[in-house]
C-alpha cells in the first residue's frame, strides 16, 4: 500500500509556541532560527556599507547594483529550490543552503574592489532561497486551521533576522574596532561571525529535524518504496503550477510587499545616515526596528488570513491580503514624504506593519493553490518577492532620483498592485475541499478513522 500524507492527519492543529515536543513544534523553531541567521548573513553588509562605500568609493548607481545582485540570484535559486523540495525533502535542502551558503559570507572579506565585492554579494544572495524551504517545511508539518500563522510566524520571525542584523553586525564591527582593527578590517572580521553561525546551523538542522510528520522521506521509503509526500505525487507538478495564473498574481503581490521589505533592508541604514546626518551605530539602530517588527506583524497577517479563511473561505483570505497590500502602499508613501527624524520613524514602523501583514496574508492562501506542488508553488510565489526588489533596485540605483522620490513612485506602485489579489479565486469545488479539510482540523466534523490529528502537547 503507498503511504500518502493525509491533507490533516499528523498535522499539527495547534501552535504552543513553548513547546519543543515532537517533531512539529521542533522543526517549528529550529526552521525559524535557521531563516533567521540566513537574514542576519544575506543582509549582513548592509548596515556596513557607508564603511564599504568609503572604501570602495562605490557610487549610487554602484550601490545599486550590489543591492540588485544581493537579491536577483535569489529568484533563480528559489525557483530551484522549490523544484528540490518536493524532490528530496526540506531536510536535506535546507542543510545544503546552510552549509554552502555560509562559504561566501566569511569569505567575502576578501574583496578587494568593487567587482570583487559585487561577486561575492551575488554569491550570498543564494541564502534567500531558504525563505521557500522554511514555508515548505512548515506547511507539511500544520493543519489548515493554523498552517497560515505557523507559515507568517516561521516566516516573519526569520524576516526578524533583517533587522537585527542593523543592529547587530555595527556592534561587531565596533568591537574590533575595539580590539584595535582599523575600519577596513573590522568589516571582514565582522562577515566572518554569521558565516560560522550559519555553517554550524547546517549541521544541526540536518540532525535534528525530520522531512514530514511521518518521518524522514528517505526512511519512510524503506519501508514501503512507493512512499511519495503529498506535496509531490503529481508529476509534472512544477509546470502545472506555471500555468496556474493565481500562482503569477502571488508572484506579482509577492513582488510587492517581501520585495519592499528587503529593498529597504538594504537601504534604511544608508537612508538615515546620509538623510538625518546620523552615526553608523544610530543609523542602524533606526533601520533595525523596521525589520524587528517581525516579530508580530507578519504573524499577525497569517492569522488574520487564518481567521477570515474559517469564517468566509479562500476567498476571505484573499480579501484580507488586498486590504493589507492597499494599506502598504499607502504608508509607504507617507514614508518617503516625511523629513523629520521622529515622524520619519512613526510613519516607518506603520509601514513595516502592514508590508509584513502583507507577506504573512500572501503565504495564508499559498498552501491552498495547488497542494501537489506546495514547494513548486512557494519558490515561485517566493521568487516574485526578490523581482520586486530587483526592479526597485534599478528605481533607486536612478541618479536623477532621491531615494525618497523612488519610495513615493513605489508605494504607488503597491498600491496597484494590490487589485491582482482579485484575480486570485477559487473554484466552488476547490472552496469545497479546502472548508472539509478546515472543519476536519478544527474537529467540526468526524474525521476518518485513521488515527485522528494531533494537537501538539
Amino acid at each position: 500500500m503507498t503511504l500518502l500524507s493525509s491533507p490533516t492527519v499528523g498535522k499539527a492543529t495547534k501552535i504552543k509556541i513553548f513547546s519543543f515536543a515532537g517533531p512539529h513544534m521542533r522543526t517549528f523553531h529550529i526552521t525559524w532560527f535557521a531563516f533567521f541567521l540566513c537574514f542576519v548573513a544575506w543582509f549582513g553588509v548592509a548596515p556596513l556599507m557607508p564603511v564599504i562605500r568609503e572604501e570602495f568609493h562605490l557610487t549610487k548607481a554602484q550601490i545599486g547594483n550590489i543591492i540588485i545582485s544581493s537579491v536577483g540570484i535569489t529568484i533563480f535559486a528559489r525557483l530551484f529550490i522549490g523544484w528540490l523540495c518536493d524532490r528530496i525533502g526540506p531536510r536535506i535542502t535546507y542543510s545544503i543552503i546552510l552549509i554552502l551558503g555560509s562559504l561566501p559570507v566569511m569569505f567575502i572579506g576578501l574583496s578587494n574592489s568593487y567587482e570583487s565585492f559585487l561577486l561575492f554579494r551575488l554569491a550570498i544572495g543564494v541564502i534567500g532561497a531558504s525563505f521557500v524551504v522554511t514555508q515548505f517545511h512548515t506547511s507539511l508539518m500544520f493543519a489548515p486551521n493554523v498552517v497560515g500563522t505557523a507559515n507568517a510566524t516561521t516566516a516573519g520571525w526569520g524576516n526578524m533576522g533583517g533587522g537585527a542584523t542593523q543592529i547587530i553586525m555595527p556592534l561587531i564591527f565596533a568591537g574590533f574596532i575595539g580590539l584595535g582593527y582599523v575600519d577596513t578590517a573590522a568589516w571582514r572580521y565582522a562577515m566572518v561571525v554569521p558565516g560560522v553561525l550559519l555553517f554550524l546551523m547546517g549541521i544541526a538542522y540536518y540532525k535534528f529535524t525530520q522531512d514530514t510528520p511521518e518521518g524522514n522521506i528517505a526512511d519512510l521509503k524503506k519501508n514501503d518504496p512507493a512512499y511519495r509526500m503529498k506535496a509531490a505525487e503529481s508529476k509534472g507538478a512544477f509546470w502545472k503550477a506555471c500555468k496556474d495564473i493565481r500562482v503569477w498574481m502571488l508572484f506579482l503581490i509577492y513582488g510587492a510587499c517581501f520585495g519592499i521589505e528587503i529593498t529597504i533592508d538594504n537601504i534604511a541604514a544608508i537612508y538615515y545616515f546620509d538623510k538625518f546626518k546620523l552615526n553608523l551605530e544610530t543609523a542602524g539602530l533606526i533601520a533595525g526596528l523596521f525589520g524587528m517588527m517581525n516579530i508580530f506583524a507578519r504573524t499577525l497577517g497569517g492569522y488574520f488570513g487564518d481567521k477570515a479563511g474559517i469564517r468566509y473561505g479562500l476567498k476571505g483570505r484573499v480579501l484580507f491580503l488586498a486590504f493589507a497590500l492597499f494599506m502598504e502602499g499607502v504608508a509607504l508613501i507617507l514614508f518617503s514624504q516625511m523629513t523629520v527624524l521622529p515622524i520619519a520613524i512613526a510613519a516607518m514602523l506603520f509601514f513595516s506593519l502592514f508590508v509584513k501583514m502583507s507577506e504573512g496574508a500572501t503565504f495564508s492562501v499559498v498552501p491552498f493553490i495547488n497542494k501537489k506542488a506546495i514547494g513548486s508553488v512557494s519558490g515561485i510565489v517566493g521568487a516574485g518577492g526578490n523581482v520586486g526588489a530587483v526592479l526597485a533596485g534599478f528605481l533607486l540605483k536612478d541618479e536623477s532620483l532621491t531615494y525618497s522620490d523612488a519610495l513615493f513612485i513605489i508605494g504607488c506602485t503597491v498600491m496597484a498592485v494590490s487589485f491582482a489579489s482579485f484575480l486570485v479565486r477559487f473554484t466552488k469545488a476547490h472552496e469545497a475541499e479546502a472548508q472539509q479539510e478546515m472543519n476536519e482540523s478544527l474537529g467540526t466534523v468526524p474525521t476518518s478513522s485513521e488515527t485522528p490529528v494531533p494537537a501538539i502537547a
